[in-house]
């Protein structure tokens, strides 16, 4: 959804439960909800809606339409694109046919010239896009009539098709204005099956159904994000009739199963597994998490097993990399047990010796650091609180410490972070931006500052071959080298669990990134639910 790969969305919203807030948005409380709406509870909100500057570039906006789109399987299917790219001059140059007859919701007809100017926006340097490594690629972006689009690529790039679900926006708009301050950031206008009519930050966005939407008027009618940051009240409020659905931690969603409801609605729960993990950043220039021997004894010294199944109650899997381990990209054999002596050795070559207390020292400095996490996150609180239980256990203070983001953030160069990403499509996709040196402290990107040459080199390789047992060797050499040298201790892959009132046809999960919630889930395809007959 954004371009911030640590957070599920964007800047966490304040978690306000007053008056206003924890009013019912679709009804009355218990009121058994309306065929034709639906109020869904999320953790966090974007800070903008704008996909100039990030939001919904992986795709699934529902203001917003890209050239391509993912179906349920992910397979890649036209969007405002009639078909899949003609693809010439050996993967240099990518020709999409624009489908005839789309309209904006402003009622001003869909141009290439529209294309054109979202994606030379996006490139600009003066835009506050930190995703725009991520269109390395591209050369020129041109339009050919009012009909066609045609990318030209400095080098062959074997995912880029995947990269044009980016939402295009209108130049009529968005054209006249600073992209990253202008109001077209908070007053979007797109292609997609619903526009925002209301946004109250920190509480609510309301979408009303598009009428002019080229893919048909969607039944449900009007779809309400409600805003609350802290899982436990999220709950509370689906329990209470107050929400139709929300996304919740495994253990919280467990209370839904085989629920007959409350307010005389049924509920039903949906896992989407995911490429979404857990990890902890462990910053380069910090005096104890610089340290390669502290990295990898705090690697060997974690219980990905316990974690999974205690923390999801075994709605995920351990992480032992940035890829699961069912992902066809994931490199096999580097799968490895709690070695809570293999830990100790790794330390005391070091010369990391331990102390009266327990915790270890070298040259009079503790190894010791402080984990942030953020408050109202259950489940990255209960991982920061495990790794520093097993940390502990290998002679390592941790201490876990919860705060807000707009705390954190200031903080993350120097101080670890219990963090997330995750990205489907193609192991470039989240690779690049979560690994490479030359994107160290953008934004959120590489939050710490990892650095490391044969990965560098390796992630070159997988973005600019079209081979694929080169891309296969470049991204197992990655993961390898991460056991080496880890710059992130990764933890679980978790699934994503949702609940939802049970009176629609039409839902379905899809594998998830990290970012879900606000357009992933169960409503990942609203537009084409039904009313139950």
């Amino acid at each position: 959804m954004t371009t911030r790969w640590i957070r599920g969305t964007v800047v966490a919203a304040a978690m306000a439960c007053g008056a206003a807030a924890c009013s019912a948005p679709g009804g009355g409380p218990g009121d058994g909800g309306s065929a034709d709406s639906v109020v869904i509870g999320v953790a966090s909100e974007p800070d903008t809606l704008s996909p100039l500057l990030g939001y919904g570039k992986d795709g699934n906006s529902k203001i917003f339409d890209g050239l391509l789109a993912r179906d349920a399987d992910l397979k890649l299917v036209p969007a405002l694109a009639k078909a899949l790219p003609e693809v010439g001059d050996n993967g240099l140059t990518y020709t999409y046919t624009l489908r005839d007859g789309v309209e904006f919701s402003d009622g001003e007809p869909l141009t290439a010239a529209d294309v054109v100017f979202t994606y030379e926006t996006v490139l600009d340097e003066k835009t506050n896009n930190t995703s725009r490594s991520e269109l390395d690629a591209i050369e020129e972006v041109r339009a050919d009539g009012d009909g066609k689009v045609v990318f030209t690529l400095k080098y062959p790039y074997a995912p880029f098709a995947g990269r044009t679900v980016l939402p295009v926006v209108p130049e009529h708009v968005a054209g006249g204005q600073d992209p990253n301050t202008g109001s077209f950031n908070t007053e979007p206008v797109g292609t997609g099956p619903y526009v925002l009519s209301a946004w109250s930050k920190g509480e609510k966005l309301t979408f009303k159904a598009n009428p002019r939407y080229w893919g048909g008027a969607p039944k449900v009618k009007t779809v309400t994000m409600a805003v609350v940051e802290d899982d436990d009240v999220r709950a509370t409020r689906l329990r209470s009739g107050d929400l139709d659905g929300a996304v919740l931690p495994p253990n919280l969603a467990a209370a839904h199963r085989n629920d007959s409801g409350t307010k005389s609605r049924d509920f039903r729960t949906y896992e989407a597994r995911s490429y979404d993990f857990r990890t902890v950043t462990l910053p380069t220039g910090n005096e104890v998490t610089g340290d390669r021997a502290i990295r990898r004894a705090l690697d060997a010294a974690v219980d990905r097993e316990a974690m999974t199944a205690g923390i999801l109650d075994g709605a995920g899997r351990p992480a032992y990399g940035p890829l699961p381990v069912d992902d066809p990209w994931f490199a096999k054999g580097i799968e490895h047990p709690q070695d809570l002596s293999g830990a100790e050795r790794i330390l005391d070559r070091a010369g990391w010796r331990e102390g009266a207390d327990g915790i270890r020292a070298r040259n009079g400095r503790r190894a010791a650091f402080t984990l942030l996490y953020p408050s109202g996150d259950k489940v990255r609180q209960d991982h920061a609180l495990a790794y520093a239980s097993d940390a502990k256990k290998a002679g390592i203070d941790v201490k876990a410490e919860s705060a807000t983001w707009e705390v954190i953030e200031p903080r993350m160069k120097d101080d670890a972070v219990l963090a997330g990403g995750g990205s489907t499509g193609d192991p470039d996709f989240g690779l690049y931006t979560l690994l490479h040196s030359s994107l160290a402290g953008d934004g959120f990107n590489n939050m710490g500052h990892y650095d490391n040459p044969a990965v560098d080199k390796a992630l070159d390789a997988g973005r600019r071959s079209q081979d694929e047992q080169t891309r296969k060797a470049a991204y197992d050499t990655i993961q390898r080298e991460l056991v080496k040298d880890p710059g992130y201790t990764f933890l679980t892959h978790i699934d994503h669990v949702y609940v939802l009132a049970d009176r629609w046809q039409g839902l379905t999960t899809q594998l998830e990134p990290h970012e879900h919630g606000f357009a992933g889930g169960p409503w990942w395809n609203v537009e084409d639910w039904r009313p139950e007959q």
